[in-house]
């Protein structure tokens, strides 16, 4: 009797494998991450432990996790919400800098309005850029099936080098002893501060976090993406308006991502310049699939996520590179992208008796 195997999706996943898988994930990846340093001759609990230390062990690791978690679990909102329609937004990182860019033409424009004013003002300009530079992307995917991933993951590009033309030239500041920076904020374009160094984009996260959640599952319109993104083809026959729906959605996750860079420019950096994002709109990716396009799971994940690049930092005393974290997310993501594919594919034996049945 002969015998084949085939892949096939499943209907629905084990129960607990939604969470099990997860964790999973995440566990195997630092397995391999303790794999990698004791290749390179490093104690990999001691590297753990010092990265666990670098994190909890102080006041100032914590609040520098929670500053970390604010523009990632921002900017994974953003982008979950696209990825929970099968779009692939990959350019969070430039539509971060064309918000922060946008942000920063407020704050500078209007050094001397009032806070009431200028917070507001920077936040839409920000989304609003934010959003144009994803609908750069998501008009021809929707027209004419453009792959997204090509053209959002481009522009990136362009949008960092726009903010690098505008810091290394007119917004220089003349008192900036030659350094790319622009002139700081004014006080009415800095985002209130919680304590210390956390500031108020904390609250913006969690109030985004449980209204795009409620979005996603508790409206007509969240009901549409989720059905578009599981079958184009159904969504089509219930009449859905697939083509509105792609540019909305990509215009609303683009605005989010820029929001994030608003978010950064007046509650951390208070002016621009370059390189101001390690890599957020991309780490963002990761921290929305291992949250499995959760709202409310993205928030806890990107602190785990924080406190990754913080304890990144607290091991260079021990001679490794705070490069090593981009290397632990990297292996996470491979390992949170297979996991998720075991939650929706099977491998199944065939038979040439159960095909005739």
């Amino acid at each position: 009797m002969a015998k084949r195997w085939r892949i096939e999706r499943r209907l629905t996943p084990a129960p607990g494998m939604t969470i099990l898988v997860p964790l999973g994930s995440a566990l195997l990846a630092l397995v391999f991450g303790a794999v990698f340093f004791t290749i390179t001759g490093q104690d990999a609990l001691q590297v753990y432990a010092t990265m666990f230390h670098g994190v909890f062990g102080s006041r100032y690791g914590i609040t520098e996790t929670i500053v970390k978690t604010i523009p990632l679990a921002l900017s994974g909102l953003g982008l979950a919400l696209a990825f929970r329609m099968q779009l692939w937004n990959i350019g969070g990182e430039g539509q971060i800098y064309l918000g922060a860019w946008g942000a920063t033409w407020v704050a500078l424009t209007f050094a001397d309005a009032p806070a009431w004013f200028v917070l507001p003002a920077m936040a839409l300009a920000a989304m609003v850029m934010g959003g144009f530079l994803a609908a750069l992307a998501a008009i021809p995917r929707a027209l004419w099936k453009t792959n997204e991933i090509i053209t959002t993951l481009m522009l990136n590009y362009v949008a960092i080098l726009w903010v690098d033309y505008f810091v290394y030239g007119p917004w220089r500041d003349p008192a900036g002893f030659n350094f790319p920076l622009t002139a700081p904020f004014s006080a009415a374009a800095r985002l209130p501060a919680l304590t210390g160094r956390i500031h108020a984009g904390l609250l913006i996260v969690l109030v985004l976090g449980i209204i795009l959640y409620f979005v996603l599952y508790r409206t007509r319109w969240g009901f549409e993406v989720r059905v578009i993104g599981e079958s184009e083809g159904a969504a089509r026959y219930a009449g859905m308006n697939i083509t509105r729906n792609i540019i909305l959605v990509m215009l609303v996750s683009g605005a989010i991502c820029g929001l994030t860079g608003m978010v950064e420019m007046a509650g951390v950096a208070h002016r621009l310049q370059p390189g101001f994002s390690p890599g957020y709109g991309f780490t963002a990716i990761i921290v929305a699939w291992l949250a499995r396009l959760n709202p409310l799971a993205i928030v806890p994940v990107a602190f785990l996520f924080g406190g990754l690049q913080v304890g990144g930092y607290a091991v260079q005393v021990m001679g490794i590179p705070s490069a090593i974290v981009s290397m632990l997310l990297g292996s996470l993501l491979f390992f949170v992208l297979a996991g998720e594919a075991l939650l929706r594919y099977r491998i199944r034996r065939i038979t040439e008796e159960s095909e005739t049945r």
